[in-house]
């Protein structure tokens, strides 16, 4: 069977952006950004895109690019006789699965907040009724196990149309429309009466305020920020990198899309920040800023309703735009690993990741009592810890040393993927970094995520 491939170029950047761009990009950039000096944050943040997320994307795309197959495959088609590396695969298809069984269930939350926002179910109530919606909503099995099931018949539809006819020209044409109702929103929001407090707390280095949360606690979150954002260590990117030609070289790929996650981060702290400051509403984070902080806000201001049904519908696109680019990965594998045609990954999956995604659902209501960190905690808090601070580092650390090490698939073949086509070229000096320092990084980054954790 003839590997699809992607149309265009721009399809790549946006798919792969659309997948690395999700909730986290909203709900938590422009808080710690906040919390931790602003402008100081956001320095540490880049450097650590640098240092840490780039090198490892396009180690992701050059082995999905090498081997023209899902994470399931490309370690054995990659690897040589005898080896174990392809070990990992099962690993990075667990990973997917894993982050499906929460996201499809957030993603439907965005649906359900979009579709109160336009009917106009939010007009008048007080702060404390919107913060009760919001505990209402999780309460309710039904409403949210309906609006689970639309996401996951969605992301199936998309790519059971095939990668280019689906997967790609349906997230081209959302991220094309998120970017675009994000710069409407920025521009609005800047341009409200005392917004320009909130941009300056949010963008100008405040190094007092980084010194005040800790200087090493303000380094460790751009870290993990910068790490996260990416979705990298399961195979994620390299799904895509499969299906790209050998015209560009990956450096200056993965820059250009984590720029664009970039933007869409900062642009989101330039929506958020000035509407809270210019209505004296504190920002928030995690699902309280979308839920209960921001519906508060757009209650205040004039055009509130058509400003947050705005505001949702990029939300529902973010988490689709990565729901579809999972989903695509996920079938993939199906095909990779047991040899079926699209349609039947498409059928076996559809069942399997409704299924997989019940326990997120019931654990808010239903399932209540199962507290895995205690009080406050539910199903979802642990699957996330699981990919988060696990799977996506674990994984991460697995590609770079396959990558940089004789015993795996070497720095010559890594380099010499990398560098095909026109564009930015990955240097040699950039060895003793990628194979001594980055996996040393990596290991220190993960074992702070547990220690963090568990402490």
């Amino acid at each position: 069977m003839e590997r699809e491939k992607l149309g265009s170029r721009l399809g790549f950047i946006l798919l792969s952006a659309g997948c690395a761009i999700g909730i986290g990009n909203v709900w938590r950039f422009p808080y710690i950004t906040g919390l931790y000096g602003g402008g100081v944050f956001v320095m540490f943040y880049l450097l650590f895109l640098i240092i840490m997320g780039i090198p490892v994307m396009t180690m992701e795309f050059a082995v999905g690019r090498a081997s023209r197959k899902s994470i399931i495959k490309s370690f054995s088609a990659l690897e040589k006789p005898g080896q174990k590396w392809h070990l990992h695969g099962y690993l990075g298809m667990a990973g997917n699965y894993l982050l499906m069984m929460f996201y499809t269930t957030v993603a439907g939350w965005m649906l359900i907040y979009f579709w109160k926002m336009l009917t106009g179910e939010f007009t008048g109530k007080s702060a404390s009724a919107v913060g009760d919606m919001f505990s209402g909503m999780l309460a309710d099995p039904v409403i949210l196990l309906v609006a689970m099931i639309i996401v996951v018949v969605a992301g199936i539809l998309v790519c059971s149309m095939g990668v280019q006819k689906g997967v790609e020209r349906i997230s081209k044409g959302m991220m094309l429309a998120l970017l675009a109702i994000m710069v409407v929103l920025a521009i609005h929001s800047i341009s409200l009466d005392g917004g320009s407090e909130g941009l300056k707390f949010y963008l100008v280095p405040d190094w007092e305020r980084a010194l005040e949360a800790g200087l090493l606690d303000t380094v460790v979150a751009a870290m993990n920020q910068s790490f996260f954002t990416l979705s990298l260590g399961i195979g994620s990117m390299a799904i895509f990198g499969s299906y790209i030609g050998k015209e560009r070289r990956l450096l200056g790929e993965s820059v250009n899309i984590a720029v664009l996650d970039t933007f869409v981060a900062v642009v989101a702290g330039l929506i958020i920040f000035p509407a809270c400051f210019s209505f004296g509403i504190e920002p928030d984070q995690g699902p309280s800023l979308i839920f209960v902080t921001l519906p508060n806000v757009f209650n205040e201001m004039a055009g509130g309703r058509l400003w947050g049904t705005l505001f949702f519908i990029f939300m529902t696109f973010a988490a689709l735009s990565t729901v579809i680019a999972v989903f695509e990965n996920i079938i993939s594998m199906g095909m990779d690993l047991f040899g079926w045609d699209r349609k039947k990954s498409c059928k076996v999956n559809f069942v399997a990741l409704l299924v997989l995604s019940i326990p997120c659902v019931l654990g808010f209501n239903v399932w209540s009592a199962f507290k895995p960190f205690g009080e406050g905690s539910a199903v979802l808090d642990l699957e996330d810890f699981l990919v988060s601070n696990v799977l996506l580092p674990f994984g991460s650390l697995w590609y770079v040393l396959f990558c940089v090490t004789k015993k795996g698939w070497g720095f010559e073949n890594y380099l010499a993927e990398a560098n095909e086509g026109k564009g930015a070229k990955v240097p040699k000096w950039i060895r003793f970094y990628v194979k001594w320092i980055l996996p040393v990084i990596l290991v220190i980054f993960m074992f702070h995520g547990l220690w963090s954790k568990f402490r």
